[in-house]
Formats: C-alpha cells, sequence, structure tokens
C-alpha cells in the first residue's frame, strides 16, 4: 500500500520535471522561423513545368553534345562524364572547413534535427569520418556508399573510381524534408593537419575535387579556434580556384567571443586567407554561431541574426536558379566539347598534310604534339571559329591524350555527317545558339511574365503616348 502511494505521488513529480525541462529547452532554443521565411519552404513549386524542362534539357544534350563527347572522347581529357542523375539532380551544398569547427550542427540547424535520433553526430574531437550526403527521400533510411555508386538513377555512380575503401566512407541519409526537395547537402570530414593524406585510405583530396566541381554553393567554415592553415587546407584552396563564386566563407561560433575578441579574430582569419585566395574582390565573410541554441548574453545577436539571414538568401538564390544554372552549366560543358572537337580534327588534318609515303607517322605526329604552335594548331581554331582565346585547354594535356588516343582512331568533322541525323558539330552549335538559349529564356519569361497587350494598352484602344503634352 505504501509503495503504491509513493508510486502515486512519484509519476506526477515525474512529469512536472519533464514538463519543466522541456519549457526549459525551449526558452534557450533559437527561434527558426526565419529559416522557413527566408527559403520560402512554405511555397508550393510547379513541378510539372520544372520537369519538363529538365526532360528538354536531357534531350538536348544527348541529341546534340553526348554524340560529340563520344566521338572525340572528350571524357578522357577532363574525366568529367555528364550521367542522366547530374542533369536532373538537385543543387548540392558543399560544407568544408578544420574538423570540429561546426559544419554537421550547422546541418542540424538548417534542417531541424537537432535532439532527433536523426541527427548527425556532433562533438569536440574530429567526429565526422565519412562524406555525409544528406538527400530527400520518401522515409528515413540510411543509403551504404556501394549502394549509393550502383544506382545510375543518382549522381554519384563515377565515385566507383576511387576505389573500395572510399565507398566505405560514404554514407547517405535520406529523410522527408521541405529543404532536402530542393537542395542536397554534403558534408565531409574535417580537416587535420597532422594526419597525413594516405592515412585516410583513399584519395581524400581527388574525392574534395569531384563534389567541388558539382557544388552550386561550398561553405568553408571556420571557427576562432582553428585560424591556421597547413599543407591540406592549401591544397584544398587550390582545388577551389575557378569556383570563387560559390565560396561562401563562415566564422562560426562567433557568439563565443566579446565583440573586441571578435573583431581581432575577423582581421587574423583574413590574413591567413589572403595568400590563399587570388582574387580582386575579398570574399563575403559570414560571422554568425549556425546552431539550435541561443546566442550567448552580451553579444552582437542583432549582426548575428543579419547575417545568417544572409547566408540563408544566398542558399534560396541558388535553389530559385537551379534550373537556369543547369542549362548554364551543360551549355558551358558544350562549348568545351565543341572546342576539344575542333582542336582533335585540326590536329588530325595537320597530320595528314605532313604524311608522305615515306614518312613515319610516329615522328611526324610527335612533331606535331610537341610544338602546336609551330603549326599554327591553337591559332587557326582562333581565327576560324567563335571561340575565346581564354576557353582553350593546356596545350600540354593533348600530348597526354593522344599518348592514350591515337590519332588514327579521329575522323575529322567533314566525316561525321550522317543522312538522317545530320553533321554532329552543326547539331552542337544549334544547341550552343539557339536551342539552350531558347530553353534558358522561355524558363526566365515564365519567372517574370511580361504585361499582356490588353494590361499595357488597353484592348482594343489606340496605345497612349505618355510624353504627349495635352
Amino acid at each position: 500500500m505504501k509503495v503504491l502511494v509513493s508510486l502515486c505521488v512519484f509519476v506526477p513529480l515525474l512529469a512536472l520535471a519533464t514538463a519543466e525541462e522541456e519549457a526549459v529547452l525551449e526558452s534557450i532554443l533559437r527561434d527558426r522561423s526565419h529559416i522557413e521565411e527566408t527559403l520560402r519552404l512554405a511555397a508550393d513549386e510547379k513541378a510539372g513545368d520544372y520537369a519538363a524542362a529538365l526532360q528538354r534539357l536531357r534531350k538536348i544534350y544527348h541529341n546534340s553534345i553526348r554524340p560529340m563527347e563520344q566521338a572525340y572522347k572528350y571524357n578522357e581529357l577532363r574525366q568529367h562524364e555528364i550521367s542522366d542523375g547530374e542533369i536532373t539532380s538537385k543543387p548540392m551544398v558543399l560544407f568544408l572547413g578544420p574538423w570540429s569547427v561546426g559544419k554537421s550542427s550547422m546541418v542540424n540547424y538548417l534542417l531541424g534535427l537537432q535532439d532527433t535520433p536523426y541527427q548527425l553526430y556532433t562533438g569536440a574531437e574530429p567526429t565526422t569520418s565519412e562524406f555525409t550526403v544528406i538527400m530527400h527521400g520518401e522515409k528515413i533510411r540510411t543509403v551504404e556508399g556501394i549502394v549509393m555508386a550502383a544506382d545510375s538513377s543518382r549522381s554519384f555512380s563515377p565515385l566507383e573510381k576511387f576505389g573500395q575503401n572510399f565507398l566505405e566512407k560514404l554514407v547517405g541519409i535520406e529523410m522527408p524534408h521541405k529543404l532536402l526537395e530542393r537542395v542536397t547537402f554534403v558534408d565531409t570530414p574535417g580537416i587535420i593537419e597532422n594526419r597525413k593524406q594516405q592515412e585516410r585510405g583513399y584519395p581524400f583530396n581527388d574525392v574534395c575535387q569531384w563534389f567541388i566541381d558539382r557544388a552550386d554553393l561550398i561553405f568553408v567554415v571556420f571557427d576562432p579556434t582553428k585560424l591556421d592553415v597547413g599543407l591540406e587546407l592549401e591544397m584544398l584552396f587550390r582545388q577551389l580556384k575557378g569556383r570563387e563564386s560559390q565560396i561562401r566563407i563562415i566564422l562560426n561560433k562567433a557568439d563565443s567571443l566579446a565583440t573586441q575578441d571578435l573583431m581581432r579574430v575577423y582581421g587574423a582569419l583574413f590574413w591567413s586567407l589572403a595568400p590563399l585566395i587570388n582574387v580582386t574582390e575579398p570574399p563575403r565573410v559570414y560571422v554568425s554561431s549556425f546552431w539550435p541554441y541561443d546566442y550567448a548574453p552580451d553579444t552582437s545577436r542583432d549582426l548575428f541574426k543579419r547575417e545568417e539571414i544572409s547566408l540563408l538568401e544566398d542558399l534560396n538564390q541558388v535553389i530559385e536558379n537551379r534550373l537556369e544554372n543547369k542549362i548554364a552549366f551543360i551549355r558551358q560543358h558544350g562549348i568545351r566539347v565543341r572546342i576539344h572537337a575542333l582542336l582533335v580534327d585540326r590536329y588530325v588534318q595537320t597530320f595528314k598534310e605532313k604524311m608522305s609515303f615515306f614518312s613515319d607517322p610516329e615522328l611526324v605526329f610527335k612533331e606535331i604534339v610537341d610544338d602546336p604552335d609551330k603549326f599554327y594548331i591553337f591559332k587557326s581554331i582562333l581565327a576560324k571559329t567563335n571561340v575565346s582565346k581564354f576557353d582553350l585547354p593546356n596545350r600540354d594535356a593533348y600530348r597526354d591524350f593522344f599518348g592514350i588516343n591515337p590519332v588514327s582512331s579521329f575522323k575529322q568533322l567533314s566525316a561525321q555527317c550522317s543522312y538522317m541525323g545530320g553533321c554532329l558539330l552543326e547539331k552542337i552549335e544549334r544547341a550552343i545558339s539557339h536551342e539552350l538559349p531558347s530553353l534558358l529564356g522561355s524558363i526566365n519569361s515564365s519567372k517574370n511574365p511580361t504585361l499582356s497587350s490588353c494590361e499595357a494598352t488597353g484592348c482594343g484602344e489606340k496605345p497612349k503616348n505618355r510624353y504627349r503634352r495635352n
């Protein structure tokens, strides 16, 4: 009887304690409403129009660009094969930076995963040893790296080339989430300067380069305690060269410092990164604290909130422009494929012109490939075609390319025509000059519809001259 009375008293007390703990937890958690508002997660999208535009883009690529790729083995020069999964994939946001600076905490905060069984593990020690891809799915589940690489419908099948050791360090997490319907997050292992790359068991820098080449937005995260630049971080910034427009540098955990100390740390971060970023304009550095708990007292919380919203607006811009960016990427890829085909065609033509009955084919082509300027290989491309000299690839790359692919295995562009399919050069030029810009224009017009004729002039009325005096 005494036990029953004690239990009856203990259960309400336990419920009261749990309620108090929840109230305390809610008081220290930060309001997340601005995330949904800035990213417009409540807005409905026109999924049908988006899918139709992607289908048109995929058709243009397969009909006009891919045949030229295959005919002149472009993938062996750039080692960037575009799959259907990459064309239809969502924008990718990549998190890079030293260990334990808050990359995983930032993902948890953006997705609201804190205090759930599905949050990414965080801690003061190096915690993330895998490349973790967080993507949308109908239910919450974990996908192994070998499964992701084997699934041709995804964009991760090319990762098989980095070996089985890396695939064991690749993990996918699927979950239903409004934000993940529009974007994919990739959390990476932290950079540890005192660890050799070989100890990871896979080519870490090469894997980072693969993700960098495909990322639409790259968050490079630092915190006030890890501002030093070592060999691995220096190598990472070399790999980011040419992608400065996608880079956003984040100084995380800013509320752990007083205002004066924060200014000193901000200057020290710029001083450390200045030799690594060779651009005329300094990169934008976002200063805030990206985790679910409230800012520390007596800190610049208004500044941190504005910085966070500014970063979210950058993320939303990538989401809003994902289709335009995809079309621009395919067009840029098509331009590179066309330039490559024109160069190979010029090499083949020069080789045939220099060959005679008594010539040694190997010696003749070695002379051409060793000194292409002597035979005006690259200058002739600039003179005869609409090609910028800044888009021309490295000359030395073709020495390696033709070392693997004999020049005799290629046909000239004039021979790459068929009665039914037309000429490869004409098809890719039509895609670059007309089809892809037309697709881009149709998307922009649907986003920003102009006034109808009735709204502009009045139905059946003569247009008014607004500049005429009455």
